[in-house]
């Protein structure tokens, strides 16, 4: 049996409301009018879940932190992530040991009249994505339309928030399958590295670690970047954020996207054109990745 297979026969899909409990998979969750639905205004995060025992929601307070945060961007009530807390471990709390799942938290500003409301999924793990880790991916560059700098002056413009509405970054991964590749990467009108389509970008440069800065670019903070970056320096690898011309990835050491689910997957292909690659590196970043 092969391990897609495993995996979509281990994980059984649940649904749950913040504030409700678990509801069935196909029940009606969210109102005609609610926000979210209607406008894409809310906010969301993907986890990663590890079968049990012990099951390991992966990363669960980072996500939560940047839940938060993407709230107050969106001048959305503070969550209760007590509450969010509970409603995570508890809906992945019957993920059998070998298996994967992908959690979902959306919190949204609700019907009219009616306040926020909160969501959670768990379902299997796509079997694209089991495939990239094993196989890597190819990326085309695609412009992000705006400079690198813009988001520091228009914070209307909700930088570094996950929000929602994420209409425009599969528009990209779309783009990026018609010109025959597997993902995205995003660059400012200056034609510098910003982040995947779904992914944090990082490479590997003159002994270092690399990601485009979070301040001012609009880049969102990734989970597993941070984590990656605090095990490579306690593991003495230098780290560090630089703002680079896309070419400059092309004489790289190697080039990651790194995000939740996927974890660190292998940049093979940028532009059709083949990347050096270094699997050592991946197997160590695979590691810190975990926390």
């Amino acid at each position: 049996m092969s391990g897609d297979v495993r995996r979509a026969a281990a994980v059984r899909e649940r649904t749950a409301v913040l504030g409700r409990g678990e509801v069935a998979p196909g029940a009606p969750v969210v109102a005609a009018d609610d926000a979210g639905a209607a406008r894409g205004d809310g906010v969301f995060e993907t986890l990663l879940v590890l079968g049990g025992p012990p099951v390991r929601v992966v990363h669960l307070d980072a996500h939560l932190e940047r839940l938060a945060r993407s709230a107050r961007t969106l001048d959305l009530p503070a969550p209760d992530l007590a509450a969010w807390r509970e409603l995570a471990v508890g809906l992945g709390a019957d993920v059998p040991a070998g298996a994967e799942a992908v959690l979902r938290l959306s919190l949204t500003r609700g019907a009219p009249g009616q306040g926020p409301s909160g969501l959670a999924t768990l379902r299997d793990v796509p079997a694209a994505l089991v495939r990239a880790r094993e196989r890597g991916v190819r990326v085309v560059a695609l412009t992000r339309g705006t400079p690198a700098r813009v988001h520091a002056g228009a914070p209307w413009l909700l930088g570094g928030a996950k929000v929602l509405s994420y209409a425009v970054h599969t528009a990209a991964l779309r783009e990026a399958a018609r010109r025959g590749a597997d993902d995205a990467l995003l660059t400012s009108t200056e034609g510098l590295v910003l982040e995947g389509a779904t992914s944090s970008a990082v490479w590997a440069a003159g002994g270092r670690l690399l990601t485009a800065p979070v301040d001012g670019t609009g880049v969102l903070p990734g989970t597993v970047q941070r984590a990656v970056f605090a095990g490579a320096a306690a593991a003495g690898v230098p780290t560090g954020t630089d703002l680079v011309p896309v070419e400059r990835l092309r004489s790289a050491d190697a080039v990651w996207l790194t995000s939740s689910v996927r974890g660190v997957v292998e940049v093979t292909h940028l532009d059709g054109e083949p990347l050096a690659r270094r699997p050592d590196l991946t197997r160590r970043l695979r590691e810190w990745a975990q926390g």
